[in-house]
């Protein structure tokens, strides 16, 4: 049996599943303290059902904490960057494209260095070691220990990026360095900044993994436990320690692949809502559509595998404003059970008009009998027409698709959405992140240039699901049910020797205990 948690911003969903089986659920406040309101979700799971905790097999927790670190510029831990790539690149230093606020808060420690390479694998200049040694001296002088090192075309050759981390930690032992080969994508200033973003993360990402771990000590579950990655693939937690920037869009992920499987459906649009926003994603053979540019994360570009998502600012706790009608985009949050007219507050909400409009019983619905029906008529048609906009956005023809609701919030969609052939609104719908977290599977990505005048297609090809599967099974797959699910290349005609990026995706079951 799997349990699904999923830690948001406003809720932390828990399900209890066995196979295809839901057998219990809960929603639960987020708490300060990442383990008390993950341990509360548990409990009350764990009783409702009355199971062994013995024949709990593994754990699975998506969260957004990493994120909301990054865009509330809290918990980040000052880095220092250095870039392998001289004389090139020197108009475009490090953390270039950084927030003023950020940079500052990271502490913009760059350092340029000579090395890197050609598509090709050519070097761009000669590697100095003694010129990196020097820079990590300069570093621990600074007092930093946190590193992140980049090197230009370091997925298609990483040697300089391997040699550089060994004499930094020869200088700094113990240092937390971060590669940005192993994380990032063809692009240096984009897998550039995914190296600095996850170095600066690490200590924050320990914290909370171990939090994680308490809140299971505290329930004496002692089954492994997993952390949700941004492709619906999950990763075991002493990987997740190391990568916390692979979870950030783990909770739309989460919510996208829980509707594939509640639905039963491969190809449609999700529209998940919550609390404060609507998440709308595409289902694409049961798994989220990725995102063909780079993905703005508190304000930098990076260039993870993240799926294609747009947001709006609506939800359960948005605030209803009159004269002209407007919905959200700020929100009660987490406080609406406590701030909404129907459980005894002062605050117009969105969930205050559904009720009033008659489609849900929920608090006290006489505190919102004064309400008049032009003004609830109004919001639900603006709360309707904003989906509608979100989903058309999303979508690449006007042929009508299939429209999948979940999310605790998803009681605001009362009507039909424009452009959909039906609105699908299956059960456990609220908790559906929680069951995308539990159902999930072990994945691992490679992105490189190859070319095909030094080695065959064929060949190419080949390395390419290696290093994918390699990177699946570091994760936490089983080596034997490794499958590659998604090949595409990309024919660079305006470089070189016959130049063709290759991008793999493999997925894996979970390792048995």
């Amino acid at each position: 049996m799997r349990i699904g948690v999923d830690v948001g911003g406003t809720n932390t969903d828990a399900v209890l599943m066995d196979g295809t089986t839901v057998f219990s659920s809960a929603k639960t406040p987020t708490t300060a303290n990442v383990s008390t309101g993950i341990a509360k979700a548990l409990r009350a799971v764990l009783e409702d059902s009355g199971i062994d905790r013995a024949k709990i097999d593994g754990v699975m927790i998506g969260t957004t904490h990493f994120t909301n670190a990054v865009v509330e510029r809290k918990h980040l831990t000052p880095t220092a960057c250095i870039r392998l790539g001289l004389p090139a690149t020197v108009c475009l230093p490090p953390m270039v494209d950084w927030p003023d606020d950020l940079r500052e808060i990271v502490g913009g420690n760059a350092h340029l260095a000579h090395g890197g390479h050609e598509f090709d694998g050519r070097e761009i200049s000669a590697y100095q070691p003694n010129e990196v040694r020097a820079i990590a001296e300069q570093i621990r002088d600074a007092g930093l220990d946190a590193i992140a090192i980049s090197s230009v075309f370091s997925p298609v050759n990483a040697t300089f990026e391997e040699q550089s981390a060994e004499i930094v930690r020869s200088v700094i032992p113990g240092a937390n360095i971060t590669l940005s080969s192993e994380i990032g994508r063809i692009g240096l200033l984009e897998r550039e900044n995914a190296a600095i973003m996850n170095s600066c993360l690490r200590q924050l990402a320990a914290r909370t993994v171990d939090g994680f771990k308490a809140a299971l000590d505290e329930l004496q579950i002692t089954a492994p436990f997993y952390i949700s990655q941004n492709d619906g693939t999950l990763m075991n937690a002493d990987f997740a320690k190391e990568y916390p920037v692979l979870t950030f869009a783990s909770g739309p992920t989460n919510s996208m692949r829980g509707a594939a499987f509640l639905s039963g459906l491969r190809d449609a649009i999700v529209v998940d809502v919550g609390g404060t926003t609507t998440d709308i994603g595409v289902l694409q053979h049961g798994f989220p559509r990725v995102a063909a540019l780079a993905v703005d994360i508190g304000g930098v570009r990076t260039n993870f595998r993240m799926p294609d998502t747009y947001s709006i600012g609506l939800g359960g706790g948005s605030l209803i404003e009159h004269d002209p009608i407007k919905v959200g985009p700020r929100s009660v949050g987490y406080e609406l059970t406590e701030k909404a007219l129907v459980f005894g507050g002062d605050v117009l909400t969105a969930t205050d008009v559904i009720v009033a409009g008659g489609s849900q019983d929920i608090g006290d619905a006489s505190a919102v009998s004064h309400l008049d029906s032009d003004l609830i008529n109004a919001v639900q048609g603006r709360i309707m027409e904003m989906i509608a906009i979100a989903v058309d956005r999303m979508k690449t023809s006007a042929t009508p698709v299939p429209v999948i609701v979940v999310g605790g919030g998803s009681i605001l969609v009362t009507g039909a959405i424009e452009g959909a052939s039906e609105i699908i609104k299956p059960d456990h719908f609220p908790v559906a992140n929680a069951i995308g977290a539990a159902i999930a599977q072990v994945g691992g990505e490679c992105d490189r240039i190859f070319s095909l005048a030094e080695l065959s297609r064929d060949e190419a090809l080949d390395q390419a699901k290696g290093e994918a599967s390699d990177r699946a099974v570091n994760a936490g797959a089983d080596a034997e049910s490794i499958e590659i699910v998604d090949v595409e290349e990309v024919p660079l005609a305006y470089l070189p020797g016959n130049a063709t990026r290759i991008m793999v995706k493999a997925i894996g079951d979970l390792v048995e205990v």
